[in-house]
């Protein structure tokens, strides 16, 4: 499971440091993708080979899920962690995601998310009272 939030920078060669309580689960290879509100999504390769089976199920003659996954899979990025942690972000991805050097790393539970820093700051705040609100309608009885 991945938590937290994290701020590392991207470098001129488009790498990032990935935080070091996620390298672990990580390190034997992952799946950058395009997520959702323009950010990355971080697959463990396992996680990825999950979802991948899951669409498996869903109809190639539904134009939406074959729209959904073009996108996601044209702009799939299979990568290793290098001995430091570091990752390399494909310049169409840092692109779609408008990564500038500052970056937020954040933990969703099976998933690991790439920000913008600034992109981070304006969705998180637009967020605070929403996930107030939606804590019984999301989790109900649970929170």
């Amino acid at each position: 499971m991945f938590f937290g939030t994290h701020t590392p920078r991207l470098d001129d060669k488009g790498r990032l440091f990935l935080p070091a309580k996620f390298r672990d689960q990580l390190e034997e290879g992952l799946v950058i993708t395009r997520g959702q509100d323009r950010c990355l999504y971080v697959w463990p390769n396992a996680e990825f080979a999950t979802l991948t089976e899951q669409m498996r199920q869903a109809p190639v003659t539904n134009k939406r899920a074959r729209d959904y996954m073009r996108m996601l899979f044209a702009g799939a990025s299979d990568e290793t962690p290098d001995r430091q942690g570091r990752i390399t972000i494909p310049p169409m991805l840092r692109e779609y995601a408008t990564l500038s050097r500052d970056c937020v790393v954040i933990g969703a539970m099976n998933r690991v998310e790439i920000w913008d820093a600034e992109a981070w700051q304006t969705y998180s705040g637009e967020q605070e009272q929403a996930f107030s609100d939606l804590s019984e309608e999301v989790l109900p009885g649970l929170v």
